[in-house]
């Protein structure tokens, strides 16, 4: 089975969830998500106190290998069942998702660009960025709705590793992506890549 398979980074609270919605909104049908967050590795080992100070932002802190195969497996037409990671345990759950191919995936994550085994499965890459401040903001939203984090904790995590690690690791990915845009929520960016996919569409059904 051919399919396209995009990827999605960008720095932390950049945008790139709203982008990957929009996409899916716009190919209910022939998309499937897959995140890069999911697989954090298992820590079942270390204290949950231990977990909370763990670098979450380098890269040796995902199991990228195993996204690796899920995305070949996704791309030979063959199902897979994806981590699911709990935020608030600081930790991998219990529980998997089962995703089915489509002719569209769409893989996110902060660091997505910085593996060249990814890249190399990605026929469009694209970079979300968005300014430092806001950035910041709109995790310490997100961590403390959703996540269950307490400002403190965000506050020590963001200074001594998700902003240090995104000058090191995320920003660089800058310059490998096809297409840098500055919102999740840009128009323009958006028509744009919405186009191009349809366009692949259409020529992997010729």
């Amino acid at each position: 089975m051919d399919c396209i398979i995009i990827g999605i980074a960008g720095g932390t609270g950049s945008g790139k969830s709203t982008f990957t919605n929009r996409l899916r909104d716009a190919f209910p049908n022939d998309i499937a998500v897959i995140y890069h967050d999911n697989y954090y590795r298992r820590q079942d080992e270390i204290p949950f106190e231990e977990r909370k100070k763990v670098n979450y932002d380098h890269p040796d802190s995902l199991e990228t290998d195993l996204m690796v195969r899920h995305l070949q497996l996704l791309k030979s037409g063959q199902a897979v069942d994806c981590p699911v990671y709990d935020y608030s345990l600081h930790n991998r759950s219990d529980r998997t998702v089962h995703i089915e191919p489509k002719k569209i995936i769409v893989a996110e994550g902060i660091l997505l660009l910085a593996d060249p085994r990814l890249c190399e499965l990605l026929d469009i890459k694209i970079f979300v960025e968005a300014d430092a401040d806001e950035r910041i903001l709109r995790r310490i939203i997100r961590d403390v709705k959703e996540r269950g984090r307490d400002l403190d904790n965000i506050v020590e995590q963001y200074l001594t590793t998700v902003k240090p690690m995104h000058y090191l690791y995320v920003a660089p990915t800058r310059a490998i992506a096809d297409i840098v845009i500055n919102s999740g929520m840009n128009d323009v960016a958006f028509d744009i890549v919405r186009s191009k996919i349809r366009l692949l569409l259409n020529d992997s059904e010729n």
